[in-house]
């Protein structure tokens, strides 16, 4: 299997063999059910569809329920297709055991949402940095974006205050440090996108 769907837990640091105190986010990964295998002949491509985290019958939409009883399995609320097609059958369950201790992974969140910001905090703006002549209130502005009378208008892309936050974001290679099967908790190196409790996909 490519990968597994998870939730962030929270932070927290190890120390090393060698002393050293690493940062690290705990993950539950899985158990996940396997409620759907595409193929090549029937879907134009092959992927396995898993599901994690149950959900009440009465939150499901009738098509959906019919989806896994199919997999004879309740219904669940995070569903995601991995990409490879592994000797797995339909409603088998796939845990964090296909991990090891020492591999590095890739895993996908949507990370924090933070509102509208300015430039300084969304695009590394250094501001005016001087209070000086006058200026009380252009500390954190953006400054000119562009000419007049032409182009008369603001270029694609301009760097602006906004929306910030709330992304699909990947943080690649990061290594597995610790697997505790019995709770099934996966540690990895370093943060991972996304708030305590929001889902995540973890890839190989």
């Amino acid at each position: 299997m490519a990968g597994i769907i998870g939730k962030k837990i929270g932070m927290t640091s190890v120390y090393s063999a060698e002393g050293i105190n690493l940062p690290c986010t705990i993950i539950e990964a899985g158990p996940c059910v396997v409620t759907q295998i595409k193929t090549q002949e029937k879907d134009g491509y092959e992927s396995v569809q898993l599901g994690f985290e149950n959900k009440k019958e009465k939150n499901t939409p009738k098509a959906m329920l019919g989806h896994f009883s199919k997999a004879k399995t309740t219904p669940k609320r995070k569903i995601v297709e991995f990409k490879g097609l592994n000797e797995v059958n339909l409603g088998d369950s796939v845990t964090v055991d296909q991990f090891q201790e020492g591999e590095f992974v890739d895993v996908v969140g949507t990370s924090k949402g933070k509102g509208f910001q300015g430039v300084v905090k969304r695009h590394n703006f250094g501001g005016v940095g001087q209070a000086t002549h006058g200026q009380h209130n252009r500390m954190r502005a953006p400054g000119s974006i562009g000419a007049a009378s032409y182009p008369a208008r603001v270029f694609k892309g301009m760097k602006m205050g906004g929306r910030m936050g709330g992304d699909r974001v990947k943080s690649i290679n990061l290594e597995v440090l610790k697997i505790v099967p019995e709770k099934n908790l996966l540690i990895v190196k370093g943060s991972v996108p996304g708030s305590k409790g929001s889902y995540l996909i973890v890839e190989k």
